[in-house]
């Protein structure tokens, strides 16, 4: 059944209890992080919005995260945070050199133009495509200027090496000086990435486009990992499972829910199992030649009807496909239709003061994470209450329309879903 024809005398079911799974996207940082992140936004949402919610840190052994208890429409409810961890293999596949990198980067944009996909990207969204394009631009650059300015020194030292009365003394100190100035400054460049974020991004961008948009199988071990901590949860004493995938934690959450539903994990019986992707990017991965299993899991998805699934991005995200229905852009929507993604906007544009959104607006790093943050004019979109509200996912937007503006044209040009 179509979410949009739900039947209107459906009572909403009030959530108690909670379970929160929390999958990041490409991260190498400590999940602290996102602690951190919720219970200082929370804090501020809640001041804006008039409802209650407190933080309590969470010890002992298992996965990392955190419990939130919250008063929002005169309900109290219990949360209790999960943060899938994956950051260790991000690292991992960040454990190379200067000159690995610009092989890396060889290989990768070869791999997005040589297939075809980089054109077909560009036809969604120009955001994302810019920003994938950043990291091959600032390494480019940064490789120019270190050549420029190892010959203008190796130039200079030269010159005055040839005022000695030594054989070879210019060449010598040509090439000497060039390549010190050639390594320092590449080095330097690396040292200060975490301004600039090149290196990080030229490696987020290689790690699906090395396997051509298959999971690693280190991925794949973790995601089946994910899916036995889920499937415990639906049979635990809760009213809701809810699994919110941000940034390319929303294709790991498309397969490790596909996963459960093709395993029969998902009990009828048991609590509301319900999905919220958050500045999505699964266009960059499913659009590649050899992602047969994820848009089998994203045909999978849409056409299921256990588990409610709403999609959220803002035009306002230079970094997320927004509006981009992953399902249809991936070419993989069904000809008899399809129930999900309900495709919303967060409109970033007016959920913002106009003072927030100046103030944010080229900030582009920390727009992407603003899914997870307050707004000070907020819509129908409020991460706090989605997930420490009395309502479950499903229920919220039970009557949410999809966004006018969303775009479902069929552009994928690989629509394979079997190897």
């Amino acid at each position: 059944m179509d979410h949009r024809d739900a039947p209107s005398s459906h009572s909403p079911q009030k959530v108690r209890r909670r379970r929160v799974f929390y999958i990041p996207g490409y991260d190498p940082i400590h999940p602290r992080r996102y602690r951190e992140l919720y219970r200082k936004e929370g804090a501020a949402q809640a001041a804006i919005s008039g409802y209650q919610i407190d933080l309590i840190g969470r010890q002992g052994p298992g996965t990392y995260g955190w419990q939130v208890t919250g008063r929002i429409d005169g309900t109290e409810t219990e949360a209790e945070f999960d943060v899938l961890v994956w950051a260790d293999i991000v690292r991992d596949s960040m454990k190379l050199n200067i000159a690995q990198t610009y092989l890396l980067m060889a290989r990768t944009a070869w791999t997005y133009i040589a297939s075809g996909t980089l054109w077909r990207l560009m036809r969604l969204r120009k955001g994302p495509v810019i920003a994938a394009l950043y990291p091959v631009g600032m390494l480019i650059l940064q490789l120019i200027l270190a050549l420029l300015l190892g010959h203008i020194l190796g130039y200079v030292a030269a010159f005055l090496a040839g005022q000695l009365p030594l054989p070879g003394a210019a060449a010598i100190a040509y090439v000497l000086v060039f390549g010190a100035t050639f390594i320092v400054l590449l080095g330097w460049f690396r040292k200060i990435d975490h301004r600039l974020y090149v290196y990080y991004l030229m490696h987020d961008y290689a790690y699906s486009a090395r396997s051509k948009g298959a999971n690693p199988p280190e991925l794949e071990a973790r995601i089946a990992l994910f899916a036995d901590q889920i499937a415990e949860a639906l049979l635990s004493d809760v009213d809701e499972v809810l699994v919110v995938g941000h940034s390319s934690g929303a294709h790991l959450a498309v397969s490790i829910l596909a996963d459960l539903l093709r395993a029969g994990r998902v009990p009828r019986d048991g609590p509301a199992l319900t999905f919220l992707s958050l500045g999505q990017v699964v266009p960059m991965v499913s659009f590649l030649p050899d992602a047969h299993r994820l848009r089998r899991d994203l045909q999978d998805m849409s056409v299921q009807s256990r588990i409610a699934w709403v999609d959220v991005t803002a035009p306002g995200d230079g970094c997320a496909f927004a509006l981009c229905d992953p399902v249809a852009v991936s070419a993989v929507a069904p000809d008899s239709g399809k129930n999900w993604p309900l495709v919303v906007s967060a409109a970033f544009s007016k959920t913002l003061s106009p003072a927030r959104w100046k103030e944010l607006r080229w900030r582009f790093f920390r727009l992407h994470f603003q899914y997870l943050c307050a707004f000070d004019q907020p819509g129908d979109y409020d991460y706090f209450q989605i997930t420490a509200g009395p309502l479950t996912l499903a229920d919220r937007y039970r009557d949410r329309r999809p966004s006018a503006s969303r775009i479902e044209t069929p552009v994928s040009k690989y629509t394979s879903i079997t190897p």
